[in-house]
């Protein structure tokens, strides 16, 4: 009787482990793939959400800044009428006096604002009319105005805010460009799972996790709106 010889194919008597190897270690590089497409999702509508929140605070800030800047020439603009108010008045007193018409000169003094009499009487004190010294009370420290004052405050309080709303933009710009990064992380993460040679899919899942810390930490870095 004639003896058959049974050919096992190539890969059959082989152990199993070998062949589950490869497919578990695809396995995990696939969870790994959605892991870090799942965290630079989130990571992303976060940067896009403090994106949205800061170029809001950059708006209104500047629109803050600009309303106080007009309010400041406002403040300014009456501080100069009043300034020259008190000139004309100090004016009408001088001429009323060296004209020798004391009574007219008394009327004047009487109609001097509030604020300017502190300056006024400083000024008398310096014997202005026998001695040389300043041409008159607009010029001494003692001569404020009020509306000026609040003028340089409105001034101050939009370049601060014109500041503020600067760093908002800066923060808005910064948290854009980390879009850019988790963008980058999407798309290694996405295309590892096209990759067949397991090293480059390796080495792509790396850089993809590398570049995402790296955004992370960029954005933990950053003040939220």
């Amino acid at each position: 009787m004639a003896h058959t010889h049974l050919h096992v194919p190539h890969g059959l008597d082989e152990p199993a482990e070998h062949h589950e190897a490869p497919v578990r270690g695809e396995r995990v590089l696939e969870l790994a793939a959605v892991l870090l497409l799942s965290l630079t999702t989130l990571a992303t509508a976060w940067s896009g959400y403090q994106a949205a929140r800061w170029s809001g605070e950059q708006s209104t800030l500047f629109a803050q800044a600009s309303a106080t800047r007009v309010r400041a020439g406002q403040h300014s603009a009456r501080a100069g009428q009043l300034r020259l108010d008190d000139l004309i008045r100090f004016n009408s007193w001088l001429a009323a006096r060296e004209g020798g018409d004391r009574r007219l000169a008394a009327i004047h003094e009487e109609r001097f604002r509030a604020e300017f009499r502190p300056a006024f009487r400083a000024w008398l004190a310096r014997r202005p009319f026998t001695t040389q010294g300043v041409p008159g009370p607009l010029y001494l420290p003692q001569y404020h105005v009020a509306e000026q004052a609040r003028a340089e405050a409105a001034d101050r309080a939009a370049d601060r805010l014109f500041q503020e709303g600067t760093e908002a933009k800066n923060n808005d710009d910064h948290f854009v460009l980390s879009t850019v990064f988790f963008a980058a992380v999407l798309f290694f993460a996405g295309i590892s799972l096209r990759l067949d040679w397991l090293r480059l899919r390796v080495f792509v899942l790396a850089l993809a996790t590398t570049m995402l810390l790296g955004g992370v930490v960029f954005v933990l870095s950053l003040p939220v709106a």
